[in-house]
């Protein structure tokens, strides 16, 4: 079996880092076939993910994004191949985004108004069946 371990450092903090490992989780669902679990926690989100050939997780916390995957004989071939697309993705996720001109669109939130296209993509979203699966956060008996 071929091992990933991949480690990504960030200044995000936890909140912020929560969205992108959701969004990734998100994108390996739909693009690899994954079936991801994510859990919440206070200190750090955990990602598990599985498909025929790969086994792994995605620990998050607000500093940093810790990959450890197995991959089975025929997917370790492609070791090299995989590790590289998963550190552009991560990577492509993690790249600051630049400041949007709210200025313009202000005016149109405002007054309340959400354009059609807006509203359906808000809408695909609370429908799609392909987000990950959410399990609530444990709690500690003390």
């Amino acid at each position: 079996m071929a091992h990933l371990h991949i480690i990504r450092e960030h200044n995000l903090g936890l909140e912020q880092a929560r969205k992108i490992a959701f969004a990734w989780a998100e994108q390996v669902e739909q693009e690899f076939g994954m079936d991801c679990v994510y859990e919440e926690d206070a200190n750090a989100d955990v990602v598990n993910f599985t498909r025929s050939g790969v086994v792994g997780t995605l620990q998050v916390t607000g500093t940093k994004f810790e990959l450890d995957a197995r991959l089975g004989f025929l997917l370790g071939a492609f070791k090299d191949r995989i590790e590289s697309e998963i550190v552009k993705n991560l990577d492509q996720l993690l790249k600051p985004k630049p400041a949007a001109k709210t200025a313009a669109k202000a005016p149109a939130k405002a007054a309340g108004k959400t354009s059609a296209k807006t509203a359906a993509k808000s809408s695909e979203k609370t429908t799609d069946k392909t987000t990950p699966k959410k399990r609530a956060a444990k709690k500690s008996s003390t």
